[in-house]
């Protein structure tokens, strides 16, 4: 059965070492997507549709500059999108989710660890199931290599950039209700 992520329960985090010594933190906002799960509630296909223009790390003058062309050109590539390739059970809810991410119009392989509850029936009758995921990639595979090398030899922005992600899906009205 295929349900529909809720962007209003849905969170994505992300965090970049800066000049080598310190981290800065940021979020992104899901538009929608889905998962599919089998009948045992496991995840068996994830899609997840992200808001390239809804970066933001809390200073302005640094959150226009992660939307321009030197890192995710959000006027030419709204969007960023997940799709998984091949999910992997590790035991007790956690699984290795395999995926093709793109950003700017560029596909590549990334992998998460996921861990997933099961379903439960909220106050109001939705079937929901959430999960929290996490990993990490190189943003050079992207080509956003935009960088400037600093005095000490350090990288003002660093090529690694950490991920969280916490999910709500909700099953379709029909089966819901």
């Amino acid at each position: 059965m295929t349900w529909n992520l809720d962007p209003s329960h849905t969170s994505i985090a992300f965090a970049v070492r800066h000049m080598g010594f310190a981290t800065v933190r940021g979020t992104l906002k899901a538009i929608g997507g889905s998962v599919e799960l089998d009948e045992q509630g496991a995840p068996r296909a994830i899609h997840a549709v992200i808001d390239a223009n809804s970066v933001t790390t809390h200073e302005a003058n640094r959150d226009a500059h992660l939307r321009s062309a030197d890192f995710l050109e959000a006027k030419a590539y709204p969007e960023i999108v997940f799709k998984s390739t091949k999910i992997e059970p590790r035991g007790d809810n956690k699984y290795l989710v395999h995926g093709e991410l793109t950003i700017r119009g560029v596909a590549k392989p990334v992998a998460l660890e996921l861990e997933t509850s099961q379903p439960l029936t909220d106050p109001w009758g939705n079937r929901r199931v959430a999960g929290s995921a996490s990993g990490k990639l190189n943003r050079k595979d992207w080509g956003l290599t935009w960088n400037q090398l600093l005095e000490v030899g350090a990288l003002l922005v660093g090529e690694e950039v950490r991920f969280t992600i916490d999910v709500e899906a909700v099953a379709p009205a029909a089966v819901a209700g």
